[in-house]
């Protein structure tokens, strides 16, 4: 068994949409980034490469690539798990928590753990997803972006 976590948080930017979890959330602002900025996806593909020992997100999807300008960030998680896959591992769960104090996620909780669930090929009963706020402390405090912290559990399987 491999344990790993992962954090991430975006800015928000003007304009929508704001995609969270791999889902269209109607919102005034989207989550700036060099792909589409989708902090909890990233939070999990962090922790799966760290539970592999292959490093962190930005050495296997740089910012400073062209070609990876603008892509969806569950294209970089469906990667991640066909590697951890290649490298003959599962995951056992996967634990993760959005932090925000707007827009409120609880709406699309159900929506986002079934994204996340399909985008890493395991059934929703291995995924736990909370959504929670920081109670206006600090710059997600104040609304300025959103976080997001996940912990995975990975099994190994024959190969």
């Amino acid at each position: 068994m491999r344990i790993g976590q992962g954090f991430d948080t975006h800015r928000f930017e003007a304009g929508g949409p704001l995609v969270l979890g791999g889902v269209e959330i109607d919102h005034p602002a989207h989550l700036a980034g060099h792909s589409d900025g989708d902090a909890l996806f990233h939070a999990v593909a962090d922790a799966l490469l760290g539970a592999l020992g292959a490093g962190d997100l930005g050495a296997h999807f740089p910012s400073s690539d062209p070609a990876l300008a603008g892509i969806a960030s569950c294209e970089i998680l469906e990667k991640v798990a066909e590697r951890m896959r290649s490298l003959h591992f599962e995951i056992g769960n996967l634990d993760a928590t959005i932090i925000a104090e707007a827009p409120r996620l609880a709406p699309h909780q159900s929506a986002m753990r079934a994204k996340l669930a399909a985008a890493l090929g395991v059934p929703e009963a291995c995924v736990n997803l909370k959504v929670t706020s920081s109670d206006g402390l600090g710059a997600l405090g104040r609304g300025e972006g959103i976080g997001a912290l996940a912990v995975v559990l990975l099994v190994s399987v024959e190969g």
